[in-house]
């Protein structure tokens, strides 16, 4: 309706010839547009750039993005991108942050929802301490596509089966959600792309529940037990939730995923990675 209405010819009001135009949206002052847009969503303003040069224009200005950054841009910037924050505007800033960013040698990944700016964090099973990784009686690691890190670990047999991690850095005020990615089943690959999963390996996840836990560095507790049944698929197991009242101040993460009763073994898992994301974007996971 905008852009339709940017381009109406001048008209004749009533019956005499008035000389008066209606105005378009390109009369808009710059500036204006740039407030308007600061209330619409990242597709929105992207949309909105291609009606015209001031709405180009405007769709470009950093008081538009700097809206949109969450508040520790500056520091994901310095930490993760490594750059310095005057080669980019805050547009560009934006656009590199919603991309898969990796840090820590590869183990970790941030990014920003596309659509509302949260920033949300990944880290695969190489940047935990797993009982008995390195000893490929237990443990194999298995390249694979369905993993944002390109490997994931597979657990033959085992009768302690201990996951630990941790992660510091700042995140904005929010409340977040911590998950486990896992699958029953060792992944496999035949004629045609065809996908097929090899389950006669799994065992012992049903007898006893798999403990999950989490704490923070700002005395916050979660935890959570559940039994795996689902074989073939991945799912995401929550462990909880924690808050982030402080922003941009750095929180150290404490997780784990723990089966230590020794009465029976237990194999065929796949372990891929840990998600943090902000607790409203929940309905992007399916969570268990």
């Amino acid at each position: 309706m905008g852009a339709g209405y940017s381009d109406f010819a001048s008209e004749s009001i009533g019956a005499s010839s008035s000389s008066s135009v209606r105005p378009r949206l390109s009369d808009l002052p710059e500036n204006c547009v740039s407030s308007i847009l600061t209330y619409l969503d990242p597709p929105e303003i992207c949309k909105l750039a291609g009606l015209n040069r001031t709405f180009n224009g405007a769709s470009l200005s950093d008081l538009v993005w700097e809206t949109k950054l969450p508040s520790n841009y500056k520091f994901l910037v310095h930490q993760v991108l490594k750059e310095d924050l005057l080669v980019f505007n805050k547009k560009q800033i934006y656009s590199r942050l919603c991309q898969p960013n990796y840090f820590d040698d590869g183990t970790k990944q941030v990014w920003l929802d596309k659509r509302s700016g949260k920033m949300c964090v990944c880290v695969s099973y190489k940047a935990m301490r797993i009982t008995g990784i390195d000893d490929r009686r237990y443990w194999n690691h298995i390249s694979s596509d369905e993993s944002r890190f390109k490997t994931i670990a597979y657990l033959q047999q085992i009768w302690w089966f201990e996951v630990k991690g941790e992660i510091e850095m700042e995140f904005p005020a929010d409340t977040y959600s911590l998950v486990f990615r896992v699958q029953l089943g060792k992944p496999n690959w035949k004629r045609f792309g065809r996908r097929v999963n090899n389950v006669d390996q799994v065992h012992g996840w049903n007898i006893k529940p798999v403990r999950f836990q989490l704490s923070t560095s700002t005395g916050q507790n979660a935890s959570s037990q559940h039994y795996f049944h689902d074989q073939g698929n991945w799912v995401y197991y929550n462990v909880g939730k924690f808050s982030v009242d402080k922003a941009n101040s750095k929180v150290k993460i404490k997780y784990s995923m723990t089966q230590i009763d020794c009465t029976h073994t237990k194999g065929g898992l796949c372990l891929d990675s840990v998600f943090i994301f902000p607790c409203d974007l929940r309905d992007k996971f399916l969570l268990f």
